[in-house]
């Protein structure tokens, strides 16, 4: 079995965790995270840990190449970077809410929603996963990532942006056929806890689960609430796929 580092790139920090360790380790991100200083000071504070192959989850679009836009909240250089050269093992590269959902999938149809800085988004239907871009989609004379977004929690306040949230989570469940939808993101602490029917909030260090999970390792990271893993297997663990088996679209 592989032994994967799985990295989630995020607009203020970058964490990661490699199979097998405990406790996730974390560098400064922002507007100057460039890819080479990212890899540079991820093999630095990495060291001492074993890992065969890396998982990165990147805040843009990501083809079957690597990423095919540059991420809006960071540094340049991202498109067409060589990263298997530059961590100097094979890489697997995939949009951040596509890795959180896989590490969150339980099985069945699973929409996913981040919220953040925007709306990360990704379907998942029996083990093929579908990056989406709902938070581009236009939403009261703007989009929703512009009203569910980072920005519009700052302005609105918690009770406002909550009372939003619940109020259009119904609604894209039933859109998309979901049999389930799972929240994550920074701001999804902020939901009550009296969720819709068929909506639950996950710990967004998930996105481990999912960079693993990319290399077809079921042999999963979950975590306790002050933060440090465990291994186990999810509440309702998927039909177990072999390496390469998941598809993304």
């Amino acid at each position: 079995m592989k032994r994967i580092l799985a990295v989630d790139v995020g607009g203020s920090k970058v964490k990661f965790l490699a199979s097998g360790e405990t406790e996730p380790r974390k560098i400064d991100s922002g507007p100057g995270l460039t890819p080479a200083r990212m890899v540079e000071e991820v093999r630095r504070s990495a060291r001492g840990w074993r890992y065969d192959a890396v998982s990165i989850g990147l805040p843009a679009m990501v083809g079957p190449g690597g990423p095919l836009a540059e991420p809006g909240n960071l540094g340049h250089g991202w498109v067409g970077f060589d990263f298997a050269a530059a961590f100097d093992c094979p890489v697997r590269i995939a949009n951040d809410a596509a890795m959180q959902a896989l590490g969150s999938y339980e099985g069945g149809r699973m929409l996913f929603l981040g919220f953040g800085t925007g709306l990360g988004s990704t379907l998942i239907v029996d083990h093929v996963i579908l990056p989406l871009e709902l938070g581009d989609l236009p939403f009261r004379h703007a989009t929703f990532s512009e009203k569910l977004g980072r920005q519009a929690f700052e302005k609105k306040g918690k009770k406002a942006w909550r009372r939003l949230v619940l109020a259009i989570l119904p609604a894209l469940q039933k859109a998309f056929m979901a049999d389930y939808v799972v929240v994550g993101g920074g701001n999804a602490r902020h939901l009550s806890r009296k969720l819709p029917a068929g909506v639950r909030v996950v710990n967004n260090l998930n996105a481990f689960r999912g960079g693993f999970r990319l290399w077809g390792i079921e042999e999963v990271q979950t975590l306790h609430e002050e933060g440090t893993a465990r291994t186990a297997a999810p509440r309702r663990p998927p039909r177990k796929v072999a390496n390469g088996e998941w598809r993304v679209l």
